[in-house]
This record gives C-alpha cells, sequence and structure tokens, in this order.
C-alpha cells in the first residue's frame, strides 16, 4: 500500500481498502503509521488523491463511531442544518453505537453532542433527536408485554388527536421502547384506529416534526427499506447525492447492505449495483461498487 501511496496508485489504494473490514482497515493504519517511522495514512492519502474518490477512502479509515461524529457535525456546521441526515444518524445508531459517538465527538471537536444538537436544531424535532441522542432505548426481549402495548397504543392514539399534538408522549415512548414492542405496538395502532401510525404522524405534523417521527418509524419498521428509499433519493433526479449516496454505503456496508440490496431491487426494479454504476464515473464508481459487492440479478 505504501508504494501505491507513493505513486497514487488509485485502483490499488480502493481495491485494498475496499475489500477489508473496519477492523482491518484500523489495523492497516496502525501497521503503517509503525512501518513509515511515524507517518499517519490518513493525510497522505489526502495529499494523493481528490474528489470524491478521497472522500470515500478517508471515510473508510475512521471507526464507525468516528466517522458517525464526523458527519452530525457536517449535518450542524456552517449555514443550514442538514435535518433529514441528523435524523437518520439517531434513529439508526443502537444505544452503544450513539454513546459511542458521543464520546468521540467530544474529543474531535471539544463540544458536547448533545449541545450540538441544540444549537443548531429547535422545537419538537430538537426534543425528539436529545431524546435520541440518550442512547437509552430498551433492549429487545423475548417476553411480550401485551398491558404495555395496549397501554402505549392508548397513548399515541390519544396524544395525536389531542389539539395540538402531546409530542412529548410519542417522544418518550418512540425513543425509549424496544423495537420489537414498538412494531407490535404500531401494528396493533393500525388494528384499533384503522390507520398507519405514518399516516397519522402526516396528518398531525408538519415540517422537521413530520421529517423526524417519519424517519424514527421508518426505521423501527424496516431499516434496510428506509436505507433503500434514502438511496433511491441520492441517484433519482438530475445530479447525484454523492454525500448522502457516500455514507449510508461506508455505514452500513458491513451492518445491512445486502438487505438494502435487495429491497432497492424489489421496489424499484433495478438493482442498486446497475444504479450506482449508471449515476457515478472513473474510480470512485469503482469504489462504490467494491462496496455494494455484488450485482442482483
Amino acid at each position: 500500500l505504501s508504494l501505491s501511496i507513493s505513486g497514487v496508485d488509485e485502483a490499488t489504494i480502493l481495491n485494498v481498502l475496499t475489500n477489508r473490514t473496519n477492523e482491518q482497515r484500523q489495523s492497516i493504519s496502525r501497521a503503517f503509521y509503525r512501518l513509515s517511522e511515524g507517518q499517519d495514512l490518513e493525510p497522505l492519502l489526502k495529499k494523493g488523491l481528490s474528489g470524491h474518490l478521497e472522500t470515500v477512502i478517508i471515510a473508510l479509515l475512521k471507526t464507525p463511531a468516528a466517522y458517525s461524529a464526523l458527519q452530525v457535525n457536517a449535518a450542524v456546521k456552517g449555514l443550514g442544518t442538514d435535518e433529514e441526515t441528523l435524523a437518520e444518524l439517531l434513529c439508526t445508531r443502537s444505544n452503544t453505537e450513539i454513546q459511542d459517538m458521543a464520546v468521540i465527538y467530544k474529543q474531535e471537536f471539544k463540544k458536547d453532542l448533545m449541545d450540538a444538537i441544540k444549537g443548531d436544531t429547535k422545537g419538537n424535532f430538537q426534543k425528539l433527536l436529545l431524546a435520541l441522542a440518550k442512547g437509552n432505548r430498551d433492549a429487545n426481549s423475548k417476553i411480550i408485554d401485551y398491558e404495555l402495548i395496549e397501554a402505549d397504543v392508548k397513548t399515541l392514539r390519544t396524544a395525536i388527536t389531542h389539539k395540538p399534538c402531546d409530542v412529548d408522549a410519542w417522544i418518550q415512548i418512540l425513543t425509549e421502547r424496544s423495537p420489537n414492542h414498538l412494531n407490535r405496538v404500531f401494528r396493533q395502532y393500525k388494528t384499533l384506529s384503522g390507520q398507519d401510525v405514518t399516516d397519522s404522524i402526516k396528518i398531525a405534523m408538519k415540517g422537521d416534526d413530520e421529517t423526524g417521527f417519519l424517519t424514527l418509524v421508518q426505521t423501527l419498521q424496516d431499516t434496510p427499506q428506509y436505507f433503500a428509499d434514502r438511496l433511491h433519493v441520492t441517484m433519482k433526479s438530475m445530479g447525484t447525492k454523492d454525500k448522502d449516496l457516500i455514507r449510508i454505503l461506508v455505514s452500513r456496508c458491513e451492518i445491512d447492505l445486502i438487505s438494502v440490496r435487495s429491497a432497492f431491487r424489489k421496489k424499484y426494479g433495478k438493482s442498486l449495483y446497475s444504479a450506482i454504476e449508471g449515476d457515478t464515473k472513473g474510480d470512485y464508481r469503482s469504489a462504490l461498487l467494491a462496496l455494494c459487492r455484488a450485482e442482483d440479478l
């Protein structure tokens, strides 16, 4: 790899780094530092690469927690907050992942994650994100608490029909209960109200509140489908949303990308691989396709 960097052999660099796990890439970084007598791999790669390929390769060198922290910071800094990305990052991370991200965020940006969220969001959307950032969700259990399911359904239905909507009740239930419990709640909610919980959200909430709660419910119901839909949006119009495309592929490539690919193919009638192939070019395309792994026929 060191020879490739000195000569900027982009094909070799992306081949090595996209075909390793994150843990292996961390080992490569440490070995490079040791063998090159104290040179860090990341600055050298930044010097030798550019454009979207550089963004992908540098992202691959980060630990998952460091990369998530970096993405949160990118979403809140500068003019305008990227609410959709903030919601995505906090709705799709586990308790441990959120806690690890908060530690790295403090180390890297000298600021608490909670303070960063407070400084760039407002209202109920802010309250929802702050609750998620606590990383305080119950773990899935084999025990089904039917009484709590009934109580939560009743609370959600009462809260959303209240004028204005009692958002605090929704936040407490949706950010603290386990995913399995909530999916049972959502099914019972639909049975009793004749309306999917997402439709209730669309009627009762607007703007960032709607974005936040829809993201949370969609990720609880079907995370791979949520990411398949997000990926479709990154490539469906004029100009690819490369920032989002890179973040999702890098973040999910070792978690559930096979399931995301399957959901994408089923809903959109084409493979994620072919969508990326048609929307990107050069070594950047090669890197993304390597992360995607395979064509789904």
